[in-house]
């Protein structure tokens, strides 16, 4: 058995994953095997992967689901992986050829089930970083804590397999596509740290029709997967500052979706209601925005 799995969700992307494909291929380190769950797409990537399995370069699992979103992907990917290690490649993402190496490398020499996992960086193609490195000292961190010290920018985790298991999958809501995947991280920063590797494990390329681009209209078609997510970060962050912000963002999302019980089911009912007013006006705002965007998509 592999140590670890490498593992995609893949929505459409049959022009993307190929980059991811090669360069899995040039691995170094070949103690690995790689998990493609297909949610639901309708081109070629199941055509791409067959062809590819074929072909026999390094070992390969494909999974076939209706679209879920990408946290329904990651819940398939956790409910079949069966190496002690994982982590997540986005199918419009590549790793540098030494990743699974120093991946492995890392956790040999510094794993233990004190950890749950390690996290690593992000680059884009030319190389230049995703928000900041770990600083000097930083050992082990967080995920939640790396950032409320000042941490910027998407980072690439590895987590232990069981670890990962241990807690609630992610939740569906009909007709929405979207929960934040830092819902199981903050639940596992309660109880474990992750080890620092200042490394790049990832080469990101952020797609115009992918989340980081459209999460105006996220906000406004996945409000009861936004708002779940904020109720789980208020009783998560220790930042009162970043709690404000999520109390905001949850009367936002509660406005959306008209539920108007909000200030009950909020675990912190007193600075939910303080939070109302820019509450309602960043729900203004992303209707705002969406109806704007909505046009200028007719107009062209």
């Amino acid at each position: 058995m592999a140590t670890l799995t490498v593992f995609t969700p893949a929505y459409n992307r049959a022009h993307t994953i190929g980059r991811t494909y090669e360069s899995l291929c040039r691995q170094t380190c070949k103690d690995f095997c790689w998990l493609i769950v297909d949610d639901g797409s309708s081109d070629n990537t199941r055509e791409l992967v067959d062809g590819w399995i074929a072909e026999g370069k390094i070992a390969i699992r494909y999974i076939y689901q209706q679209n879920q979103g990408m946290h329904g992907a990651h819940n398939t990917a956790y409910r079949n992986i069966d190496t002690p290690l994982n982590t997540c490649i986005d199918s419009d993402d590549f790793m540098p050829d030494d990743a699974v190496e120093k991946i492995l490398k890392c956790w040999h020499e510094h794993g233990s089930d004190k950890y749950a996992g390690l996290i690593g960086l992000d680059v884009t193609e030319d190389g230049t970083l995703i928000g900041t490195d770990f600083p000097e000292g930083m050992a082990t961190t967080t995920l939640q804590g790396f950032y409320e010290a000042g941490g910027k920018g998407d980072k690439k985790l590895v987590y232990r397999t069981d670890v990962i298991n241990r807690y609630p999958e992610y939740p569906l809501f009909d007709g929405e596509r979207y929960v934040g995947l830092a819902y199981k991280y903050m639940l596992i920063d309660q109880d474990y740290e992750l080890i620092t590797l200042n490394e790049p494990l990832v080469i990101v390329e952020y797609q115009q029709d992918g989340s980081s681009f459209n999460m105006f209209k996220q906000y406004w078609r996945n409000p009861r997967g936004f708002a779940f997510f904020r109720k789980a970060e208020m009783k998560t962050t220790k930042s009162f500052k970043r709690k404000l912000k999520v109390c905001t963002h949850y009367v936002s999302s509660s406005i959306i979706s008209r539920n108007w019980r909000f200030i009950q089911e909020s675990p912190e009912k007193l600075l939910t209601m303080l939070c109302i007013p820019g509450g309602i006006a960043l729900y203004l705002m992303i209707r705002h925005k969406v109806k704007h965007d909505a046009k200028m998509n007719i107009g062209h």
